[in-house]
């Protein structure tokens, strides 16, 4: 994940003990568990734009794929390099480089996956940062993108008790508001992120809304393991069914170019 112009290691503290608590590993099971279910059993290469600390990167690795993480936040880099390092034999699948979403120096349809999660709420559109994803997937290649959810707007607000901040956003529409690192993201509904999908010669799959039922509840939850794999399945069955998905903060959109016609 990164921001378009400050170093996100500022908040790096913040993401990890996100990541390690209920509500974060359920962003990463959920998404996780679609884009390996798409990719299939095949080693792919995949690029990971935003990888962060390296969540993602190390996940598809263990799954056996090559995959390449970019990253402009040198601090989070620093920490993503220590985390594939501390595993030799996931290290070998992992390439590790500072980046930014708009300078990406990959030729056209050089992956097979393309994954973008938690970077594009934080740019000032959508538009051209699904662009520079998009021509980088080959044919038959998956671009995966997780973003906020601009459908539920003031959801979250409304559950966690701050009702005056839920009616502000419900009645204004207003797709932007300050995340629970303190940075104010931006939304974006899935029809839209599925034109852009088309409109760069991408078919949309079916989209999830992620963290349906559990995103009010404070970045501190850390659940018993039994409970958390009753949210996990909880989470999963909703993801891709309406209305529920439509209420996830967050949107897990894919898709997939078509392959080539000889």
């Amino acid at each position: 994940m990164s921001t378009a112009s400050s170093d996100f290691a500022a908040v790096g503290t913040g993401y990890a003990a996100y990541s390690r608590g209920g509500r974060g590993r359920l962003r990463h099971d959920l998404t996780a568990r679609r884009l390996l279910a798409e990719l299939g059993d095949r080693p792919a290469r995949i690029l990971d734009v935003g990888c962060g600390d390296g969540e993602m990167v190390l996940r598809l690795a263990a799954a056996g794929h090559q995959v390449t993480g970019v990253e402009k936040s040198p601090g989070m880099l620093a920490s993503a390099t220590e985390r594939v390092a501390a595993d030799p034999a996931i290290a070998e699948r992992v390439t590790l480089t500072e980046g930014d979403i708009y300078h990406l120096p990959y030729a056209n349809g050089a992956f097979d996956a393309v994954v973008c999660h938690g970077v594009v709420m934080y740019l000032p559109d959508s538009v051209a940062p699904v662009a520079h994803l998009a021509r980088l997937v080959a044919p038959g290649g998956l671009c995966s993108i997780l973003t906020k959810n601009a459908l539920a707007v003031g959801v979250r607000e409304a559950l966690s008790g701050d009702y005056a901040l839920a009616r502000a956003q419900i009645e204004s529409g207003q797709a932007s508001s300050v995340g629970n690192l303190g940075i104010s993201t931006r939304g974006d509904t899935p029809d839209h992120l599925d034109s852009l999908a088309r409109a760069n010669g991408l078919t949309p799959l079916p989209w999830q809304g992620v963290r349906i039922f559990h995103d009010h509840y404070p970045t501190t939850w850390a659940p018993s393991e039994e409970d958390y794999q009753a949210a996990l399945k909880t989470e999963w069955a909703a993801s891709s069914r309406s209305p529920y998905r439509e209420l996830g903060r967050l949107v897990h959109t894919v898709a997939r170019r078509p392959e080539a016609t000889s």
